[in-house]
């Protein structure tokens, strides 16, 4: 242990020295590292077979030149290196250090020569340096360990190590300089094979911490002196390393007698070989012994050929220490010596570890009720190697407090229950690094109600395992235990529960109201979720400690208002905020830092995205609502609406007409006001020529017990074109704005040359309803036919409004009698069309006669004219 305590303060002076991020290149011309300002140089494992002086500035105070090839100190290697304090020489093959070496270094404390070649100590190079605190000059090539006179003036020294593997013993007069001086170490090795060793030697030494680094095999006497010059001394700590390297002590004599004389706080037996003679004979000296702590470690135990049991009981029943370790033994067959347990009896603290032991006898239990700490990590037990259902345990450890079964084999929560309910002052359970956690082996747990701490980090738990946790506990860690989830059932049951740790696992989202009053602080860094919300933690009143980082956040408004809300409030204190905390979620944000996500108020405040979404709607709404009211919009729904219904009754009444043909050349829409001007003005002159037009009026030619929408739609359809009569009896007739809109509808996607405007009486367009719309429109862009009052300018209005008609042509229902009557024919019927060079009259003489015929009929009779046949060219029969 000595040697461990000196190694580590040379790694805590490196580690305190370590070389800054922002060195400069090591070259072949400057091998070593000056940092720290030019105070620290670090050539530590260069290879090197000379110190670099050049290199070196004269303000350096500290050098790591260990793990090199220097085979000299030369006196110009530190000469110009007045401040150096710290000189690192260990392992390197140093066999000579010249007598000026260290001349000029006289503020030297800390020297390292440890692990080289030299044959001598080097008394006079070292007389200069009075400052020494810390001198380590063992295991070099030593043949004897007399110190020089000189050492005598090392006033301020308080760590020394000296030897070496050739010095072969120890006389009353090496060590006579150090009697005035009080160390805080010593530690003395020698060769593996001890031949002498006077009395007195180590009688002058004053020391805390004492190590001796011997064999004595050949000389096991020379432990008896080693202790009696040790006694009535009080030292922190004393170690004997590799006490018997090659051998088993096989003597009768007590070699230990002389322990119960020196007062230690701890005393160690490091490597060596031990058999139970020789351990019964240190223990029987501890029994009475002022030392209370004892460690066997790394020893090589085996059982006494010679011992016999006499069933007299163990000898070794008064043993009261405040703690005994037993770590890396080779044989468990330790544990019971002497066959028996009755060693631990009065141990207060029980260290057992990597002994790896497969069983504990029924009476180990019940001899171990002193202990109140029992360490048995590390040893690879299995439920069945701890556990034995045919001991009884009732009454077992009445005075453990802590019991650590970690890093071993353990699968059954429950058989740890099992063992553990009969501890009737347990407090502390940690079986970490173990198996536990499984569904099947965690059911009907039954717990002591004193335990208060759980560690259960590195075990592979379900959520359903945890109702086989204890319910009492104030500390809990499940840290690392493969949890996906959490049973929050279990957590309302731990009212008591004031620390949780659950960093490390793989949680995928936190459960709201999670209700754990007296919860104080909270880990649940490193898992799988990544939205956490206030409403997680609102039923923790107690929380203020929270550990959240590395999660796969979702920068959310959500997380922003947990964060904003946690840092301004100041009752939860983020204990790793904000260096953990990153965004996984959107991709935009990979990486980020959360501390550096700022989302829109408008987004996230839900009171204002309802406010606008409110007034946006109402908006809408109204200038809906408006534009309905200015374009007349019901009417025209209603109107759309009689479109479709007449459509529909009239789709199976109608049989589909070829592309092209129709009843009538024009529908005329008139108001009724306007009716005399139709009749006696429109219909002669259109209907009563030469080339007459088939034209569609509602009191002539509506269908009798059809509907008035129905017959509308229907004529509209059937002819060609539509005329409207406008005049100011028409803008206020409900029926002729049907018509006027079944047009529009008929011409929907098409252009409106169909629609003929006969504007009998002036008409302001701006003085129309909003319905009319469209005919505001015409008015405004289209060229319409107005009706003069004078008579000498109504001859050219007849020429206008059949110019737009455009020329008569056959409609459907002459082509069908046309037909009928040209297949009553046996011969061959051909319509001969008069040419364009042509005239009618010429073509067809005999038709006129008859057309004039039929121009006085119609004229005495206008109720008629709607049966005459449009006048066809002359038909000629083969």
């Amino acid at each position: 242990m000595i040697w461990k305590l000196i190694n580590l303060c040379v790694l805590l002076s490196r580690a305190l020295t370590s070389p800054t991020p922002s060195s400069p290149p090591i070259t072949e011309e400057r091998p070593c590292h000056i940092y720290n300002f030019g105070r620290s140089a670090d050539c530590l494992g260069r290879q090197l077979y000379s110190v670099p002086r050049r290199q070196f500035p004269s303000t350096l105070e500290q050098i790591d030149f260990s793990y090199n090839r220097l085979q000299a100190v030369h006196v110009d290697d530190f000469a110009h290196l007045p401040q150096l304090r710290i000189l690192q020489l260990q392992y390197n093959n140093i066999s000579h250090i010249d007598n000026n070496a260290f001349k000029n270094n006289a503020l030297l404390e800390h020297l390292d020569i440890f692990n080289n070649s030299l044959q001598e100590i080097p008394a006079t190079a070292l007389t200069p340096l009075l400052n020494l605190k810390k001198l380590y000059m063992s295991n070099n090539l030593y043949k004897h360990a007399t110190l020089a006179d000189s050492f005598s003036k090392f006033l301020k020294l308080q760590l020394l190590s000296m030897g070496g593997p050739l010095v072969m013993g120890l006389k009353k007069a090496d060590f006579q300089p150090l009697k005035n001086m009080k160390l805080q170490s010593f530690a003395i090795k020698c060769s593996s094979n001890l031949s002498y060793y006077e009395p007195g030697s180590l009688e002058v030494i004053q020391t805390m911490q004492m190590g001796f680094d011997m064999a004595i095999d050949q000389l096991p006497n020379a432990l008896l002196y080693m202790l009696r010059d040790l006694a009535n001394k009080t030292f922190s700590f004393i170690q004997f390393r590799n006490l018997f390297e090659f051998t088993y002590y096989m003597g009768k004599e007590d070699i230990f007698e002389g322990l119960k004389y020196i007062t230690a706080s701890q005393l160690t037996f490091h490597r060596g070989k031990f058999n139970e003679n020789l351990l019964r004979m240190a223990l029987m000296n501890l029994q009475i012994a002022p030392i209370k702590m004892l460690r066997l470690q790394y020893i090589d135990f085996a059982r006494s050929p010679t011992f016999v049991d006499s069933g007299a009981g163990s000898s070794i029943t008064d043993l009261a220490l405040n703690k005994l370790d037993l770590w890396y033994i080779s044989n468990p067959d330790v544990l019971r010596f002497d066959w028996r347990f009755t060693w631990f009896n009065k141990i207060r603290e029980l260290s057992i570890q990597n002994v790896y032991f497969n069983s504990v006898p029924c009476d180990a239990w019940v001899e171990m009720e002193g202990v109140e700490f029992l360490d048995v990590s590390n040893n690879r037990l299995k439920d069945e190697f701890i556990f034995n259902q045919l001991c009884n345990y009732k009454g077992s450890m009445p005075n453990l407090r802590t019991f650590n079964t970690s890093t071993n084999d353990l699968t059954s929560l429950k058989v740890l229950s099992l063992l553990t309910k009969e501890f009737k002052q347990l407090q502390e359970l940690d079986f970490s690094n173990n198996q536990l956690g499984s569904a099947i082996n965690s059911q009907n747990c039954v717990w002591h109600q004193n335990i208060t701490r759980v560690i259960a980090h590195h075990n592979q738990f379900v959520s359903e395992a945890l109702h086989c946790l204890p319910t009492t506990v104030h500390y809990l860690d499940l840290s690392y235990c493969n949890l996906d989830q959490l049973d929050i059932t279990y957590f309302e049951k731990t009212t008591n529960l004031k620390k949780l740790l659950l960093s490390g696992n793989k949680i995928k989202f936190i459960p709201s109201k999670w209700k754990s009053p007296s919860l104080q602080s909270l880990a649940l860094d490193g898992n799988s979720f990544g939205l956490v919300s206030m409403a997680s933690f609102q039923d923790m009143p107690q929380l203020s400690q929270l550990s959240a980082g590395n999660n796969p956040y979702h920068c959310t408004c959500e997380l922003h208002a947990f964060i904003e809300d946690t840092i301004s409030k100041g009752k939860v204190n983020l204990t790793d905020w904000p260096q953990n905390y990153r965004c996984y979620h959107p991709e935009a944000f990979l990486n980020t830092f959360v501390s550096k996500y700022f989302p829109g108020k408008v987004a996230c405040d839900i009171r204002l995205v309802i406010i606008i979404c409110v007034a946006t709607t109402a908006a809408v709404i109204l200038i809906l609502m408006l534009i309905c009211y200015i374009f007349d919009l019901p009417w025209y729904t209603k109107a759309t609406y009689q479109i479709i219904r007449a459509k529909y009754r009239a789709h199976k009444e109608k049989s589909a007409v070829e592309s092209g043909t129709f009843t009538y050349h024009a529908f005329i829409s008139y108001s009724h006001s306007d009716a005399d001007w139709v009749r006696d003005q429109l219909l002669p002159c259109l209907e009563n020529n030469r080339n007459p037009y088939r034209l569609c009026i509602h009191e002539r030619d509506f269908m009798p017990g059809k509907w008035i929408i129905d017959n509308i739609i229907e004529n509209i359809e059937s002819s060609r074109k539509v005329i409207f009569v406008l005049s100011r009896s028409f803008v206020n007739s409900e029926w002729c704005n049907y018509e006027l809109y079944f047009a529009q509808q008929k011409a929907m996607g098409k252009t409106f040359s169909d629609v003929i405007l006969v504007v009998k009486e002036p008409i302001d367009p701006r003085s129309l309803p909003s319905k009319y719309c469209r005919l505001k429109k015409m008015l405004s862009t289209k060229t319409y036919l107005e009706w003069p009052q004078q008579v000498n300018q109504q001859a050219f209005f007849w020429l206008q409004l059949k110019s737009v008609l455009g020329k008569p042509t056959m409609t459907c229902e002459e082509t069908q009698s046309l037909r009928n009557r040209t297949s009553s024919v046996g011969g061959i019927s051909v319509i001969a069309y008069p040419r364009e060079d042509e005239t009618p009259d010429a073509v067809t003489p005999n038709v006129n006669k008859e057309e004039e015929a039929i121009n006085e009929t119609n004229g005495n009779n206008d109720n008629l004219s709607n049966q005459r046949p449009i006048p066809l060219v002359l038909l000629t029969f083969c």
